[in-house]
Parts: C-alpha cells; structure tokens; sequence
C-alpha cells in the first residue's frame, strides 16, 4: 500500500510539473534526495543545460531534489517503472540487485578519492554502469560521494572497542549491515530522511557519511563527535529508466550519455567546495573531530566482509584491477 501511495503522489507531482515545463520539448524528470544546491544536484541541472544546447532545445532535465519523490529506495523502483525518468542515489540501495555495485561499495576497497576516480573513470567503471541494464535501467556516470566516516551522539570514537554495541544507521544494503556488525556495532538500516529525529529520540546513537552530508542535513547538531576513519569512499550513480531511454533516438541517447559524462568534471569541482565549506561549518559549531585512528584493526576487520560478498571469478577480478590500479 505504501509503495502505491508513494507510486501516485510521484505520478501526480510530475503531471502537474509538466504544465509549467516549457524549455525544451522534452523534459527528462531527475530525482534527487539531497537540497537544492547540493552538488550532485546542481551537477544534474548542468547536464540538462548540455542537453538543451546539443539537441537545440529539445531535451531538457527538471531536478526535483530535497526527496520531493521519495527517498532513494521509492524512487529507484519509479524509476524502474520509467515514471521518473532519470535519478541521482547512492550505490548502496543497489548492492542487493546488483553484484556489481557491491565491489565500489567494499569498505577500504580504495585508498583515495584521486584511486576511486580513476578507477570509475576506466574500464572497470564502464562495467558497472553496464550491469544496470539487466534491471530495466541505464548507468549513465558516476558523481563523487567523498568519503564516509562515523559520527554519533555519544561519546568520542578513536578505536573499534569505542564502537562496540553502539547502534548506527546504515543504507538499506546488507553489505553495510555487514560491514558495522564486523566492527563490533549493530547496524539499522533506515531511510536518510529519518536519521536526524533517530539520533536526537535516542533510537540510533548515530550514523555514517561525508562531510557535505553531515553538515546539509543537519546531522552535526544532534551527533557531536565525528571520527575520521573514512571507512568507503563509495561513489554516487546517475541512472535513467530503461523505458524513457528506449524512447530516444540513438542519436539522442549518444548525447544524453555524453553531456552525462561531461557533468562529471562539473560535480566534482562543486564537490570539492562543498566539502571545504562543509567541514569549515562542522568544525565551527563545535563538533568534536578525531582524527588519531590507527585504522589497521578496522581494515583487518573486513576479511570477512569481503569473504562474502566478492565470491565468483568475476567480482575476484574485478577487486584485484581495482588493488592493482595506480
């Protein structure tokens, strides 16, 4: 019943968008958890002005951001239905369905945001975003989703012993679950837009992000101390509903991949700023910042995480060209 109602109250918010739509013939309608001016956000709204310069006002995107259509795991499934068209979400939703996404999603599978680009940017990247036509979308790029460290509401965090029966939250992705149950804490998985009441009621002692999503949220207000342990850096995905992708000309569907790819540049350049800006603002409301973590122990945890989820010849390979890549 809940799927339906959030099913309808999609399909009603983009008929009436469609009235007031009038750049260009056709409206690509992009959905996007975070607030306006959030980069992945504004990066999506780049693209559409891509768009609209190469097919001469034909295509356009319309960014509905801050959730307005549901959180990420409603709007992957519209999307699916092609009745949004495009959307913005993180990989973890996806880890479930897609075995592909659990290898980016890996805990310490990078050693950097400048190893997490070139990698995504490569052949191994273009795997990924492949592996989504088999669920009735199309991976069209990946945005920056910085690094993800713990932050709670109860007490510094300089070791795993510190995390130990503390609860947290996590994206709906059983990898994650996995990954907080390894370090000793006990993972909940809940929707974004739940985390900053869970905190402050007590429900969750407190969750894991980048510094962006921290601060836009307003996470940093209810969770005092934030420990950089930096345990993903799990990039974000661009994705497009396999039926309105069917109904472009190739031509079309060249240059909506392309103007994908050329917002990329674009977002990581906002992403950059933001994070600087973000991490300046935490850091003047006082949050406590740990940064002395000795994250050996922590690596060493994720032997049986990556035990479980990289099994087959394919995704062994896939972890081994990544470790291998410069």
């Amino acid at each position: 019943m809940k799927h339906w109602k959030n099913l309808t109250a999609a399909v009603t918010l983009l008929a009436a968008s469609a009235l007031s739509a009038q750049a260009a013939d056709m409206v690509l309608r992009s959905s996007d958890t975070h607030p306006d001016g959030y980069p992945t956000v504004e990066a999506v709204k780049h693209m559409g002005k891509l768009l609209e310069e190469r097919t001469n006002g034909r295509l356009g995107i319309e960014v509905f951001h801050s959730a307005q259509l549901g959180q990420e795991k409603d709007t992957i499934e519209q999307t699916q239905f092609g009745v949004i068209d495009m959307n913005r979400v993180s990989l973890g939703p996806f880890n479930n369905i897609i075995e592909e996404t659990q290898i980016p999603s890996l805990p310490y599978i990078f050693r950097s945001v400048e190893h997490m680009h070139k990698v995504m940017d490569g052949p191994v990247g273009e795997e990924i975003l492949a592996a989504f036509a088999d669920h009735d979308l199309i991976g069209l790029a990946f945005y920056d989703g910085g690094s993800r460290s713990f932050y709670n509401s109860q007490k510094p965090i300089a070791s795993m012993g510190d995390l130990s029966g503390m609860k947290f939250r996590v994206m709906q992705s059983d990898l994650f679950v996995d990954m907080v149950s390894a370090l000793g804490a006990n993972a909940t998985p809940m929707p974004y837009g739940e985390v900053y009441s869970s905190i402050q009621t007590g429900v969750i002692d407190g969750a894991e992000n980048n510094w962006p999503s921290f601060e836009s949220s307003g996470h940093f207000e209810v969770a005092k101390y934030y420990t950089l342990d930096q345990h993903l850096i799990v990039p974000e995905v661009l994705v497009m509903s396999k039926k309105s992708w069917e109904k472009l000309s190739a031509e079309d569907q060249a240059i909506v991949r392309q103007a994908a790819k050329d917002s990329v540049p674009h977002m990581r350049k906002l992403w950059a700023e933001r994070e600087a800006a973000s991490e300046a603002k935490v850091r003047e409301a006082g949050v406590e910042i740990i940064t002395d973590i000795d994250k050996t122990p922590f690596i060493e945890a994720m032997k049986p995480v990556y035990e479980k989820y990289v099994t087959s010849d394919k995704l062994k390979d896939m972890v081994a060209r990544i470790q291998a890549t410069k």
